[in-house]
C-alpha cells in the first residue's frame, strides 16, 4: 500500500506524459480529472463519501479513501456485523449502519462507493443516483442485462458522477500501452487473448450454516454470474477499448468441472468474442490451475503486448551478438554430417526475446485502482463526470453476461440491439 501511496502522486508521470497535455486528454478524456491544473482548484475541498458494503473488496477500496486528504468518509454500511468491525478499524470516525437507506436519507453524504454482492448494485446506486449522490460502483454493474442498462440510463437521466471500477483505465501500464497500439508499434491488433486461471474453491470460511449465501454468494447464480462478472469484466472490456466496437457473435461453454461442492457457477469457462473482418478476442479461467495465472496477450502482426507481465515483444528480434552467431556456426559445422531420425535438428540460436516493459521499468505498484478511487474522489468535489468511464462498465459488464448467457443456453448469441448505447 505504501508503494501505491508514493506512485499516486505522480500518477501522470508513470505515463511519461506532461500532466493535462493535450495528446493525453485526447486519447484518455476520462484522466481530465486528474490533470495538475484540475486537482489543484480542489486542493482545501474534501468530498464526504460513505462506504456501502465492507467485505474485503470494500476495505480494499476504503483503504485508499483514508489516504487520500480529499477524502472524509462519514459512513460505514453492512449488513454483516463482523465485516463492518473490519471497516470501524480502517475509518474508526465514520459513523455505522446496517441499513444502507440510512446513508442515502443524509444529505452530508456527496458520494458512495458500493462494494456489496452483484445482485444489490442497481437497488443501491439507483436510490443513490435518485437522492443526489454519485456513485462509485464495483464492477460488474448489475446482475442482469436489463438491470445493468437501467443502471446507466439512470445516471444518465440523473447527470450525476457514475463510476464502474475498471481500474484498467487508471493503470499506467495499460494506458501506455494502448498509446503504444494506436500509434502503430504493432501494427494492425488482429486478436487478443485473456485468461485468468486460479487453483482454489473462491470459497470463504462461513460461522454458520445459515450464513453460506450471504458470504459466499458469488457460488449462486441468484447473486452472481460466477467468472464472467466477477473476472471475466476486466479483460473483455480491452476488445472495445482497442478495437472501438463491439463483437458481433458471441460463444461460450462451461461447467463445474472441478469443484463439485453444491456451487452453482461454473468454475471452467471459456469464451470467444468475434469482431468483423475475422478478429477475435477470447476469454478462458479455470480455478482449479493456476500456472498460467492471468494475462492479456495483445497480437499485432509486428509485435505482443502483455500488460499483466508490463512488457512488450517485437516480432524481429534484434540480432544476436557476433560470438554467439559464431558458435552457433562451428555447432552446425560440428552436426550437420550427423544423421538424426525426424525432423532436421537446428541448434539453439541463442536469441530468446525477453522483450521491454512497457513503462521502461518493472511495475512497482498494485493496479490502478488506487488511481481510480482518487478520480472518483475528485470528480465527487466538482460534480463532473468523465468522460467514456460509464459506457467502459457498462460494456465491460454487458459482454460479461452476453458471455455468460452463451455459455448457459450453449448456443451463439448476436450482440443484441437494444443494449447499444450511444458510445460505439
Amino acid at each position: 500500500m505504501n508503494n501505491e501511496k508514493i506512485n499516486r502522486r505522480d500518477f501522470l508521470k508513470e505515463l511519461g506524459f506532461v500532466a493535462g497535455t493535450t495528446a493525453l486528454l485526447s486519447s484518455f478524456p476520462w484522466l481530465s480529472g486528474m490533470a495538475e491544473d484540475k486537482r489543484k482548484a480542489t486542493t482545501g475541498h474534501k468530498a464526504r463519501i460513505a462506504v456501502i458494503g465492507t467485505g474485503d473488496r470494500g476495505r480494499y477500496l476504503l483503504n485508499f479513501l483514508v489516504m487520500n486528504p480529499k477524502a472524509e468518509v462519514v459512513w460505514l454500511c453492512d449488513n454483516y456485523e463482523p465485516w463492518l468491525e473490519l471497516g470501524r478499524q480502517i475509518a474508526p470516525s465514520a459513523k455505522t449502519c446496517a441499513d444502507y437507506r440510512q446513508v442515502i436519507d443524509d444529505p452530508n453524504v456527496d458520494g458512495v462507493i458500493i462494494a456489496t454482492p452483484l445482485h444489490t448494485h442497481l437497488e443501491i446506486a439507483g436510490a443513490a443516483m435518485e437522492a443526489g449522490k454519485h456513485v462509485f460502483c464495483e464492477k460488474s454493474m448489475a446482475r442482469t442485462l436489463p438491470d445493468t442498462l437501467t443502471m446507466y440510463q439512470t445516471h444518465k437521466r440523473t447527470g450525476h458522477v457514475f463510476f464502474v471500477d475498471q481500474q484498467r483505465l487508471f493503470d499506467p501500464v495499460y494506458l501506455k500501452a494502448i498509446e503504444m497500439i494506436r500509434s502503430g508499434m504493432f501494427g494492425e491488433i488482429q486478436g487478443i487473448k485473456t485468461f485468468w486461471n486460479r487453483n482454489g474453491d473462491w470459497r470463504r470460511p462461513v460461522p454458520s450454516p445459515e450464513l453460506e449465501r450471504k458470504i459466499n454468494w458469488r457460488h449462486y447464480k441468484e447473486y452472481s454470474g460466477g467468472l464472467m462478472t466477477e473476472l471475466g469484466c476486466h479483460q473483455i472490456q480491452m476488445g472495445t477499448w482497442i478495437w472501438r466496437e463491439l463483437p458481433e457473435r458471441i460463444y461460450g461453454q462451461g461447467g463445474i468441472t472441478y469443484w463439485k461442492d453444491g456451487r452453482e457457477v461454473e468454475d471452467n469457462v471459456g469464451v470467444m468474442y468475434t469482431y468483423k473482418n475475422g478478429k477475435r478476442m477470447s476469454f478462458d479461467s479455470i480455478i482449479s490451475n493456476q500456472f498460467y495465472g492471468l494475462e492479456e496477450q495483445i497480437m499485432g502482426n509486428l509485435g505482443t503486448l502483455e500488460p499483466e507481465v508490463g512488457k512488450y515483444y517485437f516480432e524481429k528480434t534484434p540480432p544476436m551478438p557476433g560470438f554467439l552467431q559464431m558458435i552457433n556456426n562451428i555447432e552446425k559445422d560440428i552436426f550437420s554430417s550427423v544423421s538424426f531420425a525426424g525432423p532436421s535438428w537446428d541448434p539453439e540460436i541463442a536469441r530468446k526475446n525477453h522483450g521491454e516493459y512497457i513503462i521502461g521499468k518493472k511495475r512497482d505498484f498494485l493496479d490502478g485502482t488506487g488511481f481510480t478511487v482518487d478520480a472518483f474522489v475528485e470528480a465527487a468535489i466538482t460534480g463532473e463526470q468523465p468522460p467514456m468511464i460509464a459506457e467502459e462498465g457498462y460494456y465491460a459488464t454487458v459482454l460479461s453476461l452476453l458471455g455468460l448467457q452463451a455459455i448457459e443456453e450453449k448456443r451463439e448469441i448476436l450482440f443484441p440491439e437494444e443494449y447499444r448505447i450511444d458510445y460505439l
